[in-house]
């Protein structure tokens, strides 16, 4: 049965952008193998589960094709499933849209498109049609 190292075949199946962040991941414990942690040396095989944390989210992937050399893009249904359960993607949702409220600190500053979001969720615009004019009151005084 064919093998390939966790980090290599992370970085042929595009889970990673490079092997170097792959193995990265790997050591700091963000990569579990059927509920085991991973080393970047430690081999997969088809039929393995892969669960990837990336913040906030936990991606599973079952391991079709054990591979070390990277493929295109068209070509990666065929080396993994997404078998990510749908609470996960519910969870990013979530954060995407309470992320630009509850800005961590020392993130740099709010894009234009943040600081609008921003604006019109603190500060709601209101219609100032009133029936009557403010000015009106003080002309009466004057007399």
């Amino acid at each position: 049965m064919p093998e390939a190292r966790i980090d290599k075949w992370m970085w042929a199946a595009r889970i990673f952008k490079t092997r170097t962040i792959a193995a990265e991941a790997c050591k700091k414990g963000r990569i579990h193998i059927n509920g085991a942690q991973a080393k970047p040396s430690r081999m997969v095989k088809p039929g393995d589960v892969i669960q990837v944390k990336k913040p906030p989210v936990t991606y599973s992937f079952k391991v079709l094709q054990a591979i070390e050399k990277r493929v295109g893009a068209k070509l990666v249904p065929e080396i993994m499933e997404n078998v990510t359960t749908p609470d996960q993607y519910e969870l990013l949702e979530m954060s995407k849209i309470s992320g630009f409220v509850n800005r961590a600190k020392g993130t740099g500053r709010p894009t234009k498109k943040d600081r609008r979001e921003l604006d019109d969720f603190f500060m709601p615009e209101y219609n100032d049609d009133f029936d009557f004019d403010f000015d009106d009151e003080d002309s009466d005084d004057e007399e």
